[in-house]
């Protein structure tokens, strides 16, 4: 039943940004601490050579597609857990678990069998034959983690539902701590181990991996809220409609990732033609904006656990509310990160690179960055309440038309034709990517709107 809301509604606005950001700040931790393993490894690899260094990225470019989609799949796990959460179904939950590790086992053995595969792949790059080599090890190498990094996100998933989120930032600081004595192990052979180059991160970031993965066991086997659920004994067999009910609500979310991510991809290389100054500038927009990125997508993250336990829980009016006040806030941060984007353009670039030809085209396209802040702020967290009322397959297909029928098609017009003004090159494309993401942001809100109102009447 709809409980009316309390008269003092403010407070309760103010109250639902208290529980928000109790939510989202160890999620922003422990996504900030998973993109630093990404530097620290392209800046321990860098080291070793720029022939490893360039593995290491090709190979990260082969990689994060097939961890952004099947992640994005066992992000099914959060809503679904926090459903029964709200609705205190407590018992239900390891049920959920359960599949969800069925799940992430097949996807592990997928992403372990494609990266163990690349060869086919990397002989069409036509790439120097001991640079082809170095990325297909690095790739073979950190294929033995990914198991352990599918089932590491169901337990994050799982852990999220309820809304324990501190305990995940903290496996993700350890990994990150982790991470750094042993890529300097591997890549430059130390306790008589071979000097592995690029090779050895990868090793690395496997054994990362399993170590996060045993972090998480061992909080779900220890944790007081945990403990008392059979989450590891008794261990419920595969139940074919539930993972079918499981892979309609997951795999929508990892296509949207997936497209997302590979947008940026196909613009980068677009822009080949353009030379080393664009595609440098414009990969200082993507690295600042990416960071910039992790707080409202923080806070969508926490707009799913906390709509999906108030809608379980039959508080629709709240759970509508919660989507409502997580979105106003994330603008108000966007407004914050915009002004702070638009005044230090000049230092952030130079942050990057002190040649003065990439920094003056990086401030032209930070400032075009800045301005769609709002539109991102606003399609992330639509799309993040969306997801706690289990509503992803028509937020996909919103996605799909915002990026690649709307924005990437905008971009091309405008950065490599003269249809309506003078090609702008890799400025064009980042408005194009702004008017992608202000249709997105429209018609996710429109989305949210009916489905939270809806909700609400039935």
């Amino acid at each position: 039943m709809n409980r009316p809301l309390s008269p003092s509604y403010f407070s309760i606005k103010k109250a639902e940004i208290k529980t928000l950001m109790l939510l989202a700040w160890p999620i922003m931790i422990a996504q900030l601490a998973q993109n630093t393993m990404g530097f620290v490894d392209t800046l321990m690899s860098a080291r070793a050579g720029s022939e490893d260094l360039a593995a290491i990225a090709l190979g990260t470019s082969l990689w994060i597609p097939i961890y952004l989609a099947f992640s994005g799949i066992l992000m099914a796990v959060t809503p679904l857990v926090a459903h029964l959460v709200g609705g205190r179904k407590d018992s239900d939950t390891p049920s959920i678990f359960h599949q969800g590790v069925w799940v992430a086992l097949l996807l592990g053995i997928i992403s372990f069998w494609l990266l163990q595969n690349t060869q086919p792949l990397l002989s069409l790059l036509s790439l120097e034959a001991s640079l082809e080599d170095k990325t297909r090890g690095y790739l073979e190498a950190i294929s033995w983690g990914f198991p352990a990094l599918m089932v590491y996100q169901t337990i994050r998933g799982f852990s999220e539902g309820y809304g324990k989120t501190r305990a995940i930032m903290k496996i993700a600081l350890l990994a990150l701590l982790c991470n750094i004595p042993l890529n300097y192990i591997f890549i430059f052979g130390k306790f008589g181990l071979p000097e592995l180059g690029g090779v050895g991160c990868g090793w690395a970031s496997a054994i990362v991996m399993w170590i996060m993965l045993t972090a998480g066991i061992t909080y779900t086997r220890q944790s007081q809220q945990f403990s008392r659920l059979p989450l590891w004994y008794p261990w419920h067999r595969p139940d074919f409609s539930r993972i079918a009910l499981f892979l309609r609500l997951g795999i929508p979310i990892g296509i949207a990732l997936l497209i997302e991510a590979s947008m940026f991809s196909v613009i980068a290389l677009l822009l080949a033609p353009y030379g080393e100054v664009v595609l440098a500038a414009h990969q200082i927009t993507i690295s600042y904006t990416g960071m910039v990125f992790m707080v409202p997508l923080s806070i969508a993250m926490a707009l799913t656990i906390r709509v999906g336990q108030l809608k379980g829980a039959g508080e629709l009016a709240q759970a509508r509310l919660a989507a409502f006040t997580g979105i106003q806030f994330t603008l108000a941060v966007a407004l914050i990160t915009t002004l702070l984007t638009i005044l230090l353009a000049q230092q952030i670039a130079q942050l990057y690179t002190p040649d003065a030809e990439i920094v003056t085209l990086a401030i032209l396209l930070l400032t075009i960055a800045a301005l769609f802040q709002f539109s991102d702020a606003l399609q992330v967290s639509a799309a993040g309440a969306l997801r706690g009322y289990k509503d992803t397959f028509i937020p996909l297909l919103l996605v799909f038309v915002s990026f690649w029928l709307i924005g990437l098609p905008a971009g091309y017009i405008l950065g490599m034709t003269s249809w309506l003004v003078p090609a702008m090159g890799a400025a064009g494309f980042w408005y194009g990517l702004l008017i992608g993401l202000s249709a997105g942001a429209v018609m996710l809100m429109t989305r949210l709107n009916r489905v939270s109102q809806y909700v609400e009447t039935t």
